[in-house]
């Protein structure tokens, strides 16, 4: 993958379809998310976002029954060519899951997994292995409370600390986009004010797509929003467009609560 974005988006999507078997769960998308900030999919459960939010680094295709038809470029090349290297997207765009996921090993060894797995057996000194490691730390704000704990088993970290872990095992790799998918769904308002602190301090040097339930937390970190309701983008604008003066009507009863 190019590291360096060709345009003012990173992602862009056009015509998107999708089937899991006979059931059409994406239908026509087409959305542009622009590059280096924070952009939000809303919507009712069930709507299509966290399926849109996996095609994007094409996770879909491990299910056997998924047919894909459409174009989606990440950063300007697309994804859908015989020749697309799915290690290499997948470095690019990494992923958070809804319930923290740290392997069971040390927070040190969750932090250089990435590095290990994608080099060669013995070419990462010691040294360069400890400098990703405090600087994927220093990121999420996890440094100074965990310098004197690296070999402590990851699991055993509150799960806010935990769901920063899990952000900070991808960036060693060099990702230009993360993408969250409800990352703040299994954690206390405490701890989730704590990750959206995260997302706004990281916006700029990642773009980060966050697929969210909570429209709050839509209006609070993102720039740009899109509302998405059976399988199609009905809507998409700056967050506070989207929100305060809505086009379409579809979008205005979703925000105020007559559906979903």
């Amino acid at each position: 993958m190019s590291t360096v974005a060709p345009s003012i988006f990173s992602i862009e999507t056009k015509d998107l379809n999708l089937w899991y078997g006979s059931f059409q769960a994406l239908k026509n998308v087409s959305v542009n998310i622009r590059h280096g900030q924070i952009s939000a999919l809303i919507g009712p459960s069930g709507c299509g976002k966290t399926t849109l939010l996996r095609c994007f680094n094409r996770i879909n295709e491990s299910y056997g029954y998924v047919t894909t038809k459409g174009e989606i470029k990440i950063l300007g090349q697309n994804i859908y060519t015989p020749d697309t290297s799915l290690i290499e997207l997948r470095k690019a765009v990494g992923m958070v899951f809804q319930r923290p996921n740290p392997l069971p090993i040390s927070i040190y060894e969750n932090v250089v997994f990435g590095l290990r797995i994608h080099s060669s057996y013995g070419t990462l000194k010691k040294s360069k292995l400890d400098d990703a490691v405090e600087k994927a730390l220093r990121e999420v704000s996890l440094w100074d409370g965990l310098k004197d704990r690296l070999h402590t088993r990851a699991t055993t970290l509150q799960l806010e600390q935990q769901q920063k872990l899990c952000i900070a095992r991808l960036l060693p790799l060099k990702p230009e986009i993360i993408l969250m998918d409800e990352p703040c769904s299994a954690l206390d308002t405490e701890a989730t004010l704590g990750i959206e602190e995260l997302m706004l301090s990281l916006a700029g040097r990642y773009t980060m797509l966050i697929v969210t339930h909570n429209m709050a937390q839509a209006r609070r970190v993102s720039q740009e929003c899109a509302f998405m309701l059976l399988g199609e983008v009905v809507e998409h604008a700056r967050t506070e467009d989207l929100f305060l003066t809505p086009r379409e009507p579809r979008t205005a009863d979703y925000i105020e609560g007559r559906y979903g």
